[in-house]
């Protein structure tokens, strides 16, 4: 029998089933009483593994999900085309197809041979988890000018092998190595 978990129990980052669909606990607000005999109601924020549609919906505290039948394979990106972006697990050796809604902006920091873990849902391929840093060359930066602080930050812009533009300092040229973070597609130091 599937693991149950109580509504209550559920925090960021748990994984959770919800009208036949895998989802994410994104943000829990648990909202408790003030008189006697009401119910404890959990307000979770929640994002659909399927869809990717966030939205937030309240339940009552002892109210029970399954675990979804959720998969985590490590995977390497080998390119993109009009079917899709093609991965090849890492364990089965076999390619997994990912449509476009499903890549979400990953593109922006995948280079051929990038190793990721590739999301399933009853065996079928959802979505992609990224590494918290990529490392990626600079293709093009602009020139630093000495004592130019306009933007008020002292950064240029620099675009990446992977055609994402980010703010760097301006000491980063090209041909350069950069680690960037995924979840803001910013810089976060040389690789």
């Amino acid at each position: 029998m599937a693991v149950l978990i109580e509504a209550i129990n559920i925090k960021r980052k748990i994984l959770f089933e919800f009208e036949n669909a895998p989802y994410a606990c994104l943000d829990s607000d648990i909202t408790t009483p003030t008189a006697r005999g009401g119910q404890t109601l959990v307000r979770l924020k929640m994002r659909n593994l399927l869809t990717s549609a966030v939205f937030e919906k309240t339940f009552k505290a002892n109210d029970k999900f399954k675990e979804p039948d959720l998969q985590v394979v490590p995977a390497s990106y080998l390119y993109s085309d009009g079917d899709g972006s093609h991965f090849l697990d890492q364990e089965s050796y076999e390619t997994l197809t990912l449509d476009e809604g499903m890549m979400g902006n990953a593109l922006e920091f995948l280079i051929e041979g990038a190793l990721i873990q590739l999301h399933k849902y009853n065996g079928n391929p959802i979505g992609l988890e990224l590494p918290m840093f990529v490392e990626l060359n600079v293709v093009e930066a602009e020139p630093a000018t000495r004592g130019d602080f306009s933007s008020g930050s002292g950064t240029k812009m620099a675009k990446l092998e992977t055609g994402l533009a980010i703010r760097v300092p301006p000491f980063i040229k090209e041909g350069e190595k950069v680690k960037v973070a995924t979840e803001n597609g910013e810089f976060a130091g040389r690789a």
